[in-house]
């Protein structure tokens, strides 16, 4: 069990083949990059037996995709180096009972990308799912149909039934449609 996370891979810890990125679902709940070592900072708990996910929508340098105009005095691809990576993601938990942090560091790679888990897609399909229900404006015609082909694909081991549920609303979703 782990209490107060904190996840940081800002822009400037992206490496220089992407472009622009967001993070799926926390757009008003961001933490301050000053509060990142700060332990005092509540970022949040993640009980025994629970996952999280973090899911980052990136464009690559180069896509007919990129939505934000470049900098007009100068770039934040000139500060980065080019290291290969898509990013270098930090990580800082509690254990339960203590008051500092422990920190975890790992770059992300083109080739983490490539063999994605079931599991990731799944959870990619819930959450494209997600911003096509809210309104999105940001989905670039990816359809209702296509999450539920994406889940239907990867829906895996289904013990209590919740992701054939899903499923099952998805289908619902696109009739309404």
């Amino acid at each position: 069990m782990m209490e107060n996370i904190e996840l940081n891979s800002f822009l400037t810890d992206f490496g220089n083949a992407i472009a622009e990125y967001r993070l799926i679902g926390y757009e008003t709940r961001a933490l301050n990059r000053e509060d990142f070592n700060n332990d005092a900072v509540d970022a949040g708990e993640i009980g025994a037996g629970h996952t999280v996910t973090a899911i980052y929508e990136i464009t690559p340098v180069g896509s007919p995709a990129v939505m934000v105009d470049e900098l007009r005095y100068g770039t934040e691809e000139a500060a980065r180096i080019n290291t290969g990576e898509y990013a270098f993601l930090k990580l800082r938990y509690k254990n339960p009972g203590e008051d500092s942090s422990n920190l975890i560091t790992t770059p992300i790679t083109p080739e983490a990308n490539a063999g994605l888990s079931g599991e990731a897609q799944f959870a990619a399909a819930v959450a494209g799912f997600g911003q096509i229900l809210r309104g999105d404006n940001l989905m670039h015609g990816w359809t209702i149909e296509d999450a539920r082909a994406l889940a239907q694909t990867n829906k895996g081991e289904d013990r209590f039934g919740y992701r054939g549920e899903l499923v099952t609303l998805m289908r619902l979703a696109e009739s309404l449609g």
